[in-house]
């Protein structure tokens, strides 16, 4: 009797890995900046105490909170993809332009709607995407394509700490927040290459239609 014990991954279909991938870079790219966070905000931005940044992480949780409750209920409220897309790609979108205004901030209170901005960019974004993702996921392992998405991710945020110090050292704190803008707009750019994933249409001369992607045939 062998006592070799072959494991074989299962194949994951496109849709869940172009969400794997998007999100790897979206966190990944925060990655970079929440480490350094603090750092930048105490010695950058006048006004800063360590009160403040007991505020900021108030700020974020809280309004994230609230805020993707109603933003769930929206989107199941709703038929089809098309709205739980264009919600996530809008998440994305605003994840990326509050990076990039980190970067111009001078004072707290900037810094703090910014960091109300970013709240409200989550939560359109982990909503709209954990419903498109849980709803593709391949019933026979979806434990095994939810465990690949939370290590990518987990890497990926390891990873990047790691590089912003690096980054930050050589360039300037200002740098690693345009690389995370950077890559949140990668991470809309990889899914706005595949909409036809997640919105198929059907035959020539017939209307869009927001079925999921098992009805439309895609696997």
């Amino acid at each position: 009797m062998s006592d070799n014990i072959k494991i074989k991954f299962p194949s994951v279909n496109r849709v869940i890995r172009f969400f794997i991938i998007g999100d790897l870079f979206l966190w990944a790219g925060w990655g970079f900046i929440d480490p350094l966070f603090a750092i930048f905000v105490t010695k950058n931005i006048v006004g800063s105490t360590l009160l403040s940044l007991g505020f900021l992480a108030a700020i974020y949780w809280i309004t994230k909170s609230c805020a993707q409750i109603p933003i769930s209920l929206f989107l199941d409220k709703t038929d089809g993809e098309k709205d739980d897309f264009y919600v996530l790609i809008l998440g994305l979108l605003v994840s990326s332009v509050t990076a990039f205004c980190f970067m111009a901030a001078k004072t707290m209170t900037v810094i703090y709607i910014i960091q109300f901005v970013k709240a409200v960019g989550f939560a359109l974004y982990i909503p709209a995407w954990s419903a498109i993702f849980s709803r593709h996921l391949d019933k026979e392992h979806s434990a095994f394509e939810w465990a690949v998405s939370s290590s990518s991710v987990g890497f990926g945020i390891g990873a990047a700490g790691f590089l912003g110090g690096l980054i930050a050292a050589a360039g300037g704190i200002r740098l690693v927040f345009l690389i995370t803008g950077l890559m949140a707009i990668v991470s809309a750019g990889l899914l706005l290459l595949v909409p036809n994933l997640i919105l198929p249409k059907e035959k020539l001369g017939k209307p869009e239609t927001m079925s999921d992607h098992i009805r439309a045939g895609i696997k």
